[in-house]
């Protein structure tokens, strides 16, 4: 997960290029670290198991790796956001198919017709709002990574202060019994965290869906 942001010195997909030389150990560590918590997160919303999470991050960093020399990025066509996506999408589904017997043929009722088996009434996989899960995910993601990065611009107390408020809306007259501060503290701290707050999150979509870092 991103600690920081980058500056505007660094292209807009350098970190995508440098994914292209496989023993770029570094990148592929900022890569794995940015982007597992959106791919685990958005598997278990799509209905996996923890253990099956786990291995749909495995199998997604290995298809990247093996296509990314293939992607090149251009806002015009598309973002790296969607480009994941559909890798995610696809080794969920693999992981869903996984948990399907083989399929078994249409079974004659006592009438002389025909159903369908129990295993060939399971839904399609395919069939889950996969691009539902994963915006809610993303928009999860972004948020708890860019309050990670308000931590580090705002003093403690101040943190503090904004969390109660805003992230726990905790009562006005609470928080200054709690803390002993006044009404003008709170709502500075209220102020100043949520305009970090959005230019974080601003330059962190942005960061994440082109892969700039």
């Amino acid at each position: 997960m991103p600690t920081t942001l980058s500056n505007k010195s660094k292209t807009q997909s350098s970190l995508l290029a440098r994914l292209k030389d496989w023993g770029d150990n570094d990148s592929w560590q900022t890569f794995f670290d940015t982007y597992w918590p959106l791919i685990y997160g958005t598997a278990l919303k799509a209905g996996l198991t923890e253990t099956e999470a786990e291995d749909v991050v495995q199998d997604t960093v290995i298809t990247v790796a093996k296509k990314i020399k293939e992607f090149h990025y251009d806002r015009a066509k598309g973002s790296f956001r969607g480009w994941l996506g559909a890798i995610i999408r696809s080794r969920i589904v693999d992981r869903f198919r996984k948990r399907l017997p083989a399929r078994q043929p249409r079974s004659r009722t006592a009438s002389g017709g025909t159903r369908t088996s129990t295993i060939g009434r399971i839904p399609d996989p395919a069939a889950v709002d996969f691009f539902t899960v994963y915006d809610m995910a993303w928009r999860e993601y972004v948020r708890e990574t860019a309050l990670g990065l308000l931590r580090q611009e705002l003093s403690p107390k101040q943190y503090q202060l904004f969390d109660l408020y805003v992230n726990q809306e905790r009562p006005v007259p609470e928080i200054i019994a709690t803390l002993g501060v006044n009404r003008a503290q709170i709502y500075m701290a209220r102020l100043r965290g949520l305009r970090v707050l959005k230019k974080a999150t601003k330059r962190l979509e942005m960061q994440l869906e082109s892969g700039a870092f």
